[in-house]
């Protein structure tokens, strides 16, 4: 299981989510940042050096989880756990509709 998410704003790489032992952080990328047209994936996430960090799972990340069916077929086809909200944002938010996009940061063996 995956514990953390590159985030895209449009094709570029804007940061990472984190799942840890305190809850959630995310951090923009330092190129990201460091670009004239860079812009915040969201207004509750501003650009920022710093990370965020939250007990629960970024609202702005969580609204980007479908409903309906397809949560429905998440969670019966591929057994994702409907409380699972960081697994079911990996799993259901590579292809959004809107300019963020959530890709798994598959973990490295050895």
């Amino acid at each position: 299981m995956a514990n953390k998410a590159r985030v895209f704003y449009g094709e570029r790489l804007a940061g990472y989510l984190e799942r840890n032992d305190q809850g959630y952080s995310y951090a923009y990328d330092k190129t990201y940042l460091k670009s004239s047209d860079s812009k915040p994936i969201s207004q509750t996430l501003p650009l920022s050096k710093y990370p965020y960090n939250s007990r629960v799972l970024f609202s702005f990340f969580d609204g980007l989880i479908p409903e309906g069916w397809l949560l429905n077929f998440a969670t019966k086809h591929w057994k994702i756990k409907g409380t699972d909200r960081f697994e079911l944002l990996i799993t259901l938010c590579r292809d959004t509709i809107g300019a963020v996009t959530v890709l798994p940061v598959e973990e490295e063996n050895g």
